[in-house]
């Protein structure tokens, strides 16, 4: 045997808001706090969405990153350096040998060792991250060893799991150590070490930065 309550006749039916107000006011949804307004989502510029593309695009494999960089990391591209996976938690990034990179002594300059330890750790938290964020390097200290006369390949392992700190979408620091052997010569072995280096970089969401209205190129 089954029973059905009627309504009490004084009982209101909650209104819930499906459309817009009559008064063109932004929608709300009632909550037991009171109404929240929604806020409408900001359209994307065309340079936004361009600058999304050929970030993607850069961080895709050594081929598109050879193209973008020939517009904006002129450096990068006559440098010639490449980057490739040795293992799951380390990356490696080659120098090549040419005349673009060495010095008047046939050695491999310092300065080309240097600037392109910002290149290749840059270039490894990047291809981590996305082209949904920015990566600036705020501190890179290098220590020279010994002269360098070869090809130099840069071992690239990261000190922080930079895949947790991307899930929080918020902004981090993450750090880098980086050693720099020589490809040929080696003894018994071991690589000819030539040089140390550690770098820290800033990563920040793009949409962080639009927010606070920033324009990101």
């Amino acid at each position: 045997m089954s029973t059905e309550t009627a309504a009490h006749p004084d009982a209101q039916t909650p209104k819930v808001n499906s459309a817009a107000e009559p008064d063109g006011a932004p929608l709300t949804e009632s909550c037991a706090t009171g109404n929240v307004r929604l806020e409408p989502k900001r359209k994307r510029s065309l340079m936004d969405r361009m600058d999304t593309f050929v970030s993607k695009l850069a961080a895709r494999n050594n081929f598109w990153h050879r193209v973008t960089s020939l517009v904006w990391m002129p450096y990068a591209f006559k440098s010639g350096i490449k980057m490739k996976r040795v293992d799951q938690n380390t990356f490696s990034a080659v120098l090549p040998f040419r005349r673009f990179n060495r010095n008047w002594y046939n050695a491999m300059a310092g300065a080309a060792l240097l600037a392109n330890s910002e290149v290749a750790g840059g270039m490894y938290v990047f291809g981590v991250c996305g082209g949904h964020y920015t990566v600036v390097c705020k501190n890179l200290e290098y220590r020279f060893l010994r002269p360098c006369f070869g090809p130099a390949l840069y071992k690239i392992t990261p000190r922080e799991d930079i895949h947790a700190l991307v899930a929080t979408g918020k902004e981090f620091n993450v750090t880098v150590d980086l050693d720099i052997v020589q490809q040929i010569g080696k003894k018994s072995g071991k690589d000819r070490r030539v040089g140390k280096c550690t770098a820290i970089f800033h990563v920040t969401p793009k949409s962080h930065q639009q927010k606070k209205g920033r324009k990101v190129r």
